[in-house]
């Protein structure tokens, strides 16, 4: 038997191996990817970190619909955003030392904690040739890479102790933005032909103004302004999100924090948790091609009906930024990103795009719902991503980075969740258990086997 032929022969058996129906689930109440019937989490731990809500749990039973609320070590992400915006202030940096402690820092605190993560920005050098000798095709790939090297420049790589931990937190938090932007620059140089540029990181800049200073040098105020509310906006989404568990699980087994943290951006890097906004930012491109009165209610929703019939744009039956697992009357974050949006677009000139953009949104969650005819009784919103990637865009963000964006600015939450991890009481290693539904077979020994 020819050797190529095996990767096939084994290839099919999987269409019988794996096979598993559906109403076997229900048999053994087992939650399909960890949710209840109702659509919410499976509870599988605590934390004092972030709170994600967008329903209550009423008395009689079942879940009713609310307004959804991100809470950050117990503060409402709205004030947090609002206070930083009167206060015409950088504040990634701030939300980090919260997440990180609990508490949000004085001056004092605040200035130490600039200072430590502008001094632990720049790279090792071997960590700067390696990324150059890449050469890879995908960010996140090299950014896992390269966090997976810097266990070998820690002096105390498998130190879980707290002050290792968050020694090597601030660290991941200050290099992620340098190893994107030299990730990203080395990838244009040699797939585009561009000229190489290497800007080391600036003393007294933001981690926003600096990414964006490393990666294009030139930017505006709002620019950088709104890249910064943007990383406050998805520092942390709770312990359920699929990467955030998957750190919390690695770290469970005592592992390292860099395998910890590659483990979390190998998740991330799945379409179905990190790239999200990237099918936002195609679809919309799309949407702009095939719809000809940007104004008209009637097109639009003409269109949104093909597209949940499967008949136009992927044939997926979705609409990409639509819907959340958890918020159902509204995401904050898309909320608040909209009130960025709508300025960094009037700076740009883009003023109508997001008009149409705005007026897509509403015409969406309309159009799902009707088309839906409110059966299964969910409310749904329009999520961060359906403007994020339309931010990036008007900052000149290349799609390249939109995923890995989402880890630097992550990268807080991750981090938190790994000291709580190894830090509160009664802590265990994290063992779920399935069910085998294969009866067991007698073994035949190889000569008699067809």
């Amino acid at each position: 038997m020819k050797k190529e032929y095996i990767i096939y022969k084994l290839s099919e058996t999987v269409k019988s191996s794996c096979k598993i129906e559906n109403e076997l689930f229900t048999q053994f109440n087992v939650k399909r990817g960890l949710r209840n019937e109702d659509g919410s989490g499976v509870l599988v731990g605590l934390t004092k970190i972030g709170n994600v809500v967008g329903y209550e749990r009423m008395p009689e039973g079942g879940l009713k619909a609310i307004p959804g609320k991100l809470f950050y070590r117990g503060l409402d992400v709205e004030d947090i955003v609002h206070g930083l915006i009167a206060d015409k202030r950088f504040g990634f940096e701030e939300v980090a030392y919260l997440l990180l402690s609990g508490n949000l820092p004085d001056k004092e605190e605040l200035d130490a904690f600039l200072e430590l993560i502008n001094e632990n920005m720049p790279l090792e050098q071997k960590t700067t040739m390696n990324i150059l000798d890449l050469e890879g095709q995908n960010i996140m790939n090299i950014l896992a890479r390269s966090v997976l090297e810097m266990y070998t420049f820690d002096p105390n790589p498998d130190d879980t102790s707290r002050d290792n931990l968050m020694r090597q937190s601030i660290q991941l938090i200050s290099k992620f933005p340098t190893i994107i932007a030299y990730a990203y620059n080395i990838f244009r140089h040699s797939t585009q032909g561009r000229s190489l540029h290497i800007r080391h990181p600036k003393e007294n800049l933001s981690i926003a103004e600096n990414f964006l200073f490393m990666l294009k040098k030139d930017y505006t105020e709002l620019e950088a302004r709104t890249l910064d509310l943007l990383l406050v906006l998805q520092a942390e989404h709770g312990g359920g999100n699929n990467s955030t568990f998957t750190v919390r699980v690695t770290s469970s087994t005592g592992t390292d924090t860099y395998s910890a943290i590659a483990a979390g951006i190998g998740s991330l890097k799945g379409p179905l948790h990190g790239g999200a906004n990237l099918q936002v930012v195609d679809m919309f491109n799309h949407l702009k091609e095939n719809i000809g009165d940007w104004k008209s209610v009637k097109e639009i929703d003409k269109y949104f009906n093909c597209m949940l019939r499967k008949e136009v744009y992927d044939k997926s039956g979705l609409i990409y930024g639509i819907g959340h697992a958890v918020y159902t009357i509204s995401d904050p974050r898309a909320i608040l990103l909209k009130e960025l949006a709508r300025d960094l677009a009037k700076e740009k000139g883009r003023e109508e795009e997001f008009a149409f953009l705005e007026l897509l949104e509403d015409r969406a969650i309309e159009t799902f719902s009707n088309f839906k005819g409110n059966k299964s009784g969910k409310r749904v919103s329009s999520n961060v991503d359906f403007y994020s990637g339309f931010v990036y865009e008007m900052i000149g963000l290349p799609q390249e980075i939109y995923t890995p964006l989402f880890a630097m600015s992550r990268i807080v939450g991750w981090t938190a969740h790994r000291i709580e991890e190894l830090n509160f009481e009664g802590k265990r290693i994290i063992r779920p258990a399935y069910k085998n539904v294969l009866e067991e077979r007698p073994y035949v020994p190889i000569n008699e086997r067809i």
